[in-house]
């Protein structure tokens, strides 16, 4: 056993078993006692303890004190392999924290497909103050108690992606916790498992391949608390992303783009012009060819606009869908001209002419991944090809077979589309560019456009930058960590359940784990429905301090959170309900959401804190809230 003592914090490694345990303010924090320490191929995994040369080493260096250990000698296929790796576990002195890394120094004749290190921590304690959070969307704390199964993480767990809109999870039992933040989130996922009814939630990180091998050093950061909850593992987040200039406020987002103020207390209106379904799709139905196809004239947008004005809506943007001549999630990224059938270039310049003469922001939306085989400009070899030689493909969407973009060329198409938007007089003051925030990473192997996953997230971020250098709002799907420099609003950021029909068993508490770190950073829409009698997302987007949807026509009935409410209101109660939210939303926008409470261990009531002194407190039962000043 090898003992350090650091900055508060104990590390101790047992050289039989490979274990590390930790202790920092008295407790104990120890990796589960059936982990296994292993990586995998396609074919097999292999264990650390299969190396026929293992070392370890207490080192000490200007940083902290920590175990240097070096792997090698294994067979791969039954075969000797040059596979060597290390770990270097380490206290940082300044800090008590604690660091793991797992260092790759020989892969020459393997292809390493993941490695599942560091080990879960013991968390089998059937108690409802034991609980461990995840960045699902929005945020979701389980506890151990909890009666849903978790089952299969979206998107595979993968980080920079929908199932964690920020790379770090956190457990605290009984008021004393740990957040582990993953360092280089872009080929990596956390993995998640809480059976039904506990007593026990496992969660630990996977790292995975870039382009067929590991090829560089992976780190996990472990910073333990007591006396703590999941508030103090957000702001414990927040000042890393500051220390890493990931944040980047509204007010600064503003001073590059004023249209920031504009949209801050905006109503959002989300509609489209014109669907199709491709016969190659597979949501295409022969029984019944159009029935998802329509055309609603540009002209009929802009009368509507013009009654909206007409009764004294002040501040609205419209989100236009469909608004290409291939239809909605067709052909991109080869989407102009605008649709003919709908009135083609005239008639989006009178509608965006329109919105702008009524003092409100015109956005569109459009798509620079999904990469379609009916594209007038399609060349497969700009597919994302994958380290096998394969490029995938499906036909899941509206538009039919498609394959990824390699999203080196994306920045290319963005500034082509745009200009043409320009050249016809056509000035979209906000653009919404689909899935970049939502789906994981791309990678391509081709060496005319080579990319790594990381890479991937910079030129999805040059995107962002370039509308931003053009005056132009950039918006994406949903909200992920890697984005916040640039992003300005995104589609929705919406707590778990709300993506699946009201109804289905919550995997967990929502709490807003995401607005806790970077709510002055971004503007979220909120679904405004009143789903039934037990349910009415205006309460979350009030709790959130969000921007309201006064009309949100999903495109896709029936999936991602796009389902008919039972309860309806008239226009004008419609927009009573907005106004209520994006009264708030004007006043707290900017400002740093400091807590959030649950007031009842249900989560049926709860609070949130603004640091300008708001207090939001939303009762899920009664269907009520209550917005508060705190005064000094």
């Amino acid at each position: 056993m090898i003992h350090i003592t650091l900055a508060g914090t104990d590390l101790r490694f047992d050289e039989a078993s490979l274990h590390f345990s930790m202790t920092r303010n008295g407790i104990d924090w120890n990796w589960e006692s059936g982990y296994i320490p292993a990586l995998a191929t396609a074919e097999e995994e292999i264990p650390f303890q299969n190396a026929a040369s293992v070392t370890h080493e207490e080192k000490e260096t200007g940083l902290g004190i920590g175990v240097l250990s070096r792997y090698e000698g294994f067979r791969v296929h039954a075969e000797p392999s040059k596979l060597a790796f290390a770990t270097w576990v380490w206290i940082e002195g300044a800090t008590g924290n604690v660091f793991f890394e797992w260092i790759p120094l020989c892969e020459e004749d393997i292809s390493i497909k993941t490695v599942s290190w560091p080990g879960s921590m013991e968390f089998g304690e059937g108690r409802s103050d034991w609980y461990t959070l995840l960045n699902q969307h929005q945020g979701l704390l389980i506890p151990n108690t909890w009666e849903t199964e978790m089952g299969k993480l979206p998107f595979d767990g993968f980080l920079c992606s929908a199932a964690n809109y920020m790379p770090w999870f956190g457990q605290v039992k009984a008021g004393n916790g740990y957040i582990a933040i993953c360092e280089q989130p872009w080929d990596s996922s956390f993995q998640a498992e809480h059976p039904a009814g506990g007593p026990y939630t496992r969660v630990g990180v996977r790292w995975g391949a870039s382009l067929g091998k590991i090829r560089y050093r992976r780190v996990m950061r472990y910073t333990m608390l007591s006396d703590c909850d999941y508030n103090d593992l957000c702001k414990v987040y927040r000042c890393y992303v500051r220390e890493k200039g990931l944040f980047c406020s509204l007010k600064e987002k503003a001073a590059k783009a004023p249209k920031v103020n504009q949209l801050i207390g905006s109503l959002f209106l989300h509609q489209g012009i014109k669907n199709h379904v491709c016969e190659e799709s597979s949501m295409y139905d022969p029984e019944n060819p159009g029935k998802y196809d329509r055309v609603v004239p540009f002209r009929t947008r802009t009368q509507q606009i013009k009654a909206l004005h007409d009764q004294g809506f002040e501040k609205l943007f419209l989100h236009l869908d469909g608004w290409g001549d291939p239809g909605y999630d067709n052909q991109h990224p080869d989407y102009l001209p605008p649709c003919e059938e709908a009135g083609g270039w005239e008639g989006m310049k009178e509608l965006a002419d329109t919105m702008h003469a009524c003092g409100y922001l015109f956005g569109i939306h459009d798509q620079y991944r999904d990469y379609y085989f009916n594209g007038k400009t399609f060349d497969i070899s700009f597919g994302c090809l994958q380290a096998d030689g394969t490029i995938p493909e499906h036909a899941h969407w509206a538009g039919g077979r498609q394959t990824y973009l390699c999203a080196t060329q994306a920045p290319y198409y963005v500034k082509r589309n745009f200009r043409q938007l320009t050249e016809h007089e056509i000035n979209p003051d906000c653009a919404y560019l689909d899935v970049f925030t939502c789906n994981e990473p791309d990678e391509c192997a081709n060496p005319m456009h080579y990319m790594t996953r990381r890479d991937c997230l910079e030129f999805r971020g040059q995107c962002f930058e370039y509308l931003l250098s053009q005056g132009i709002l950039p918006s994406s799907e949903e909200v992920s960590d890697w984005s916040m420099k640039s992003l300005v609003f995104c589609h929705y950021a919406p707590y778990q359940f709300m993506m699946y029909k009201p109804g289905t068993p919550q995997k967990g508490i929502p709490v807003p784990l995401f607005n806790l770190v970077y709510h002055d950073c971004v503007i979220v829409p909120w679904m405004m429905e009143k789903m039934n009698e037990q349910t009415d997302y205006m309460l979350y987007a009030l709790l959130n301090g969000g921007a309201p949807y006064l009309i949100r026509d999903g495109a896709y009935p029936g999936i991602d959170g796009s389902f008919q409410p039972e309860c309806t209101f008239t226009q004008q109660e419609a927009y009573e309900r907005c106004r209520v939210v994006s009264a708030l939303h004007e006043q707290v926008a900017a400002c740093e959401m400091v807590s959030h409470k649950l007031l009842t261990p249900d989560g049926k009531r709860q609070e949130t804190v603004f640091s300008d002194g708001t207090c939001v407190q939303i009762d899920l039962d009664a269907l009520t809230y209550q917005i508060s000043k705190i005064t000094d």
